[in-house]
This record gives C-alpha cells, sequence and structure tokens, in this order.
C-alpha cells in the first residue's frame, strides 16, 4: 500500500471489478460510464521526502534512445515522440531515464501501448506515491482508487452545460498544483476517440519563462502565488459527489526550480492559481492576468497531439501546463472520449535564485560539448 493511502477492500459494493484483469477500454464500450464516487474518505496528505528518479538517470538516455524505433522532437521547444518501446517492459534504467527525458521534453508521446491500468498503477509508483483524486471518478475496482477515470461524451446534456460557460482556454492547468506537493509526472493513456477532435495542447513552463523580459523576470522570481483547490470543492458541492480528502489551499512560488534539471520554470496557471501573495486583488489579477494570457498565447512554446487509440502521454507538471480541446463537443456526432491518468506526486515547489534558466542551460551544454 502506497504512502498516504487508506486501504478501501471491501467498503463499497461498487467496486465489483478486479483490478488484475480490468480493462476499462472494454468496460467502456460495452456499459458506457461506468466511474463511481465511492464514500470513501482519506486523510490529509503528510509530508515525504520526494527522490527523483531521473538523478539516476544515463544523461545519454541511452537505453530508451537507443532501443526505439523512432524518436523525433514534435516541436523545438516541448514535446518528443517516441516509437518501438512499451512501456509495461521497461527496464529500471529506462523508467529513470524516462524521468529524464520528460524532465527535460516536458512531454513525451507513446503510441499503440499494451499496458493496464494494473501495470500503470505499477509504473508510476516509480516516480512517487500516487495522488488519489479528491472529488473525480474513479474505477469500479478494488484497490484502483490511484487511477482518474477521463470520460467526455461529445453529446451528453450534462457535458454540454458544463462547457456552456467556459472558454477553452479555461482549461490550462497543471494537475494538483493546490496540494502542498503536487504531482511530479502524470501518465494519461487515451483508448476510446471521437471520429475527429480531442486533441491536447501542453505548454512549457521553461520557455515561459525564457520568454519573459529581463525586468519581468526579476519581478517574478521570488514572489508566491496560493494555488487552490476550489474548483473540486464546488464540484462536491454541485454533484453531491463525496470529497474523499480536501482539496487545500497551498502557496506556491511563481517561478520554480526542477530538482533534475535545475532549470526555472513559470509555475502559475489558470486552472488552480488564484492570488499573489502581498499584493492586492487588482494588482494580483493584473499580473496573473498577464502571466496567463502569455501562456495560452505563448503558441511557440506549445505542442498540440492528435491521439490514436491507446497512446500515452508522460508530463512533467512541474513544468509544463496543458489543455483537452473540446471542439468535438455538441456538434451532434455523438463519439467518446475516454482514457484514465496515473498521477505521481513530488517534492514541495521550490526556487532558488542560483538557479539557470533552460535556455542557459542548453547554451552551457552546448559549450561544454564543444571544448
Amino acid at each position: 500500500m502506497p504512502p498516504n493511502v487508506v486501504d478501501t477492500e471491501a467498503k463499497v459494493d461498487e467496486l465489483q471489478y478486479d483490478l488484475e484483469t480490468l480493462d476499462l477500454k472494454k468496460l467502456v464500450r460495452e456499459k458506457g460510464f461506468y466511474g463511481v464516487h465511492p464514500e470513501i474518505f482519506y486523510p490529509p496528505l503528510e509530508p515525504y521526502e520526494h527522490k527523483d528518479p531521473g538523478h539516476l538517470a544515463d544523461p545519454k538516455l541511452a537505453s530508451l534512445l537507443d532501443n526505439a524505433e523512432k524518436v523525433f522532437d514534435v516541436t523545438p521547444n516541448i514535446g518528443t515522440e517516441i516509437h518501438g518501446i512499451q512501456l509495461n517492459e521497461l527496464t529500471e534504467q529506462q523508467k529513470n531515464d524516462l524521468a529524464l527525458l520528460v524532465a527535460r521534453r516536458g512531454v513525451v508521446f507513446f503510441r499503440d501501448q499494451k499496458i493496464t491500468p494494473k501495470q500503470s498503477l505499477e509504473l508510476g509508483r516509480h516516480y512517487g506515491p500516487l495522488h488519489v483524486h479528491n472529488v473525480g471518478p474513479i474505477p469500479p475496482a478494488k484497490n484502483a482508487d490511484e487511477i482518474l477515470t477521463i470520460q467526455i461524451e461529445a453529446d451528453n446534456e450534462a457535458v454540454l452545460k458544463r462547457y456552456a460557460g467556459r472558454t477553452p482556454a479555461d482549461g490550462w492547468h497543471s494537475d494538483i498544483s493546490y496540494e502542498v506537493q503536487p504531482s511530479s509526472l502524470a501518465f494519461l493513456k487515451i483508448d476510446t476517440l471521437p471520429s475527429v477532435g480531442g486533441d491536447t495542447l501542453w505548454a512549457s513552463g521553461y520557455e515561459a519563462y525564457d520568454k519573459l523580459s529581463p525586468a519581468w523576470q526579476k519581478f517574478v522570481e521570488g514572489l508566491e502565488a496560493v494555488h487552490s483547490g476550489d474548483v473540486h470543492r464546488e464540484t462536491a458541492r454541485v454533484t453531491g459527489y463525496p470529497l474523499r480528502r480536501e482539496a487545500p489551499d497551498n502557496t506556491h512560488p511563481v517561478v520554480r526550480v526542477h530538482p533534475v534539471t535545475g532549470w526555472k520554470s513559470l509555475y502559475v496557471q489558470r486552472g488552480f492559481t488564484r492570488r499573489i501573495v502581498g499584493f492586492t486583488k487588482r494588482e494580483s489579477d493584473a499580473v496573473l492576468g498577464f502571466l496567463f494570457n502569455h501562456i495560452e498565447t505563448g503558441i511557440d512554446f506549445q505542442v498540440r497531439f492528435r491521439w490514436t487509440e491507446d497512446a500515452i502521454a508522460v508530463w512533467d507538471n512541474r513544468v509544463t501546463y496543458h489543455a483537452a480541446i473540446p471542439d468535438y463537443i455538441g456538434l451532434g456526432n455523438g463519439g467518446i472520449r475516454h482514457g484514465y491518468r496515473v498521477t505521481p506526486t513530488g517534492e514541495r515547489p521550490y526556487f532558488d535564485a542560483k538557479a539557470k534558466s533552460r535556455r542557459q542551460g542548453l547554451a552551457e551544454e552546448k559549450e561544454a560539448e564543444a571544448k
């Protein structure tokens, strides 16, 4: 049993399936929406010392790159795609090398993956204790509470109502940034798709920082912002779903440093960042409004991934933001976008004034190679 997770076995009759043989792709196609919200409650998360496996990686990433059929960067600043590697077959060294690759590139994509939900949990735990979502649906299986079900039915009335008052830009976020030790990596497998649409965007926090003017970089360094779980608290209130664990508010640096790369990343986003500490509301709204717009319109440090059946994205929430694109919703064409996410947690965000930016780090690496 991972840290901070209580034993849920045999507490509710909703958990009728066996994790060992759980096939969520088959389940959604046979049963439709299957997610459950059992009334199981968890204590507040306790602090722990996170040891990032990226520190154990081979800087050359040979275990991954030498065994892949094809590897290519999707854009210059963020996103790499790897073919010919199955995530359920990774060696310990490959798992460590993946941590470093994702830390550097922000998000890495794999297609045609055979990994099962149980294997996904086992893989995720290599990178840190897994997060149990505060209010989202989970599969109806014992010991599957660390899996978050993702299912959107394109013409469902509740879905249409949910998106009626939103714009796509409202969806930008970094997962569970309101926790005291938020997500490090995230693994998302999408196995069912509408005929067209349902892509996901990621943006680089490294480049978001680097693209600020020196004056803005100096201004935001050292600031702190409050990240809030209010959206999940409100979801529980409106829907009546149990809030399985408190969705707290926590304060994090506006610029954080990745513990493996040592690079600075802008760490605010529209989804969970609410205010800057020590500022008036108008001051905070002005600064955050600028930073949100900077991230969301930064088309030169974004990557758009077109999902295919059984593709997996692995991203580093410490240095990226993402948004699912709801372009297939409400068109009358039907279709389901379905998958599941496993979310390891990491260290408490911190800032180090001596840290480098990504561009500084890459320039120094090139200079060292040339010697």
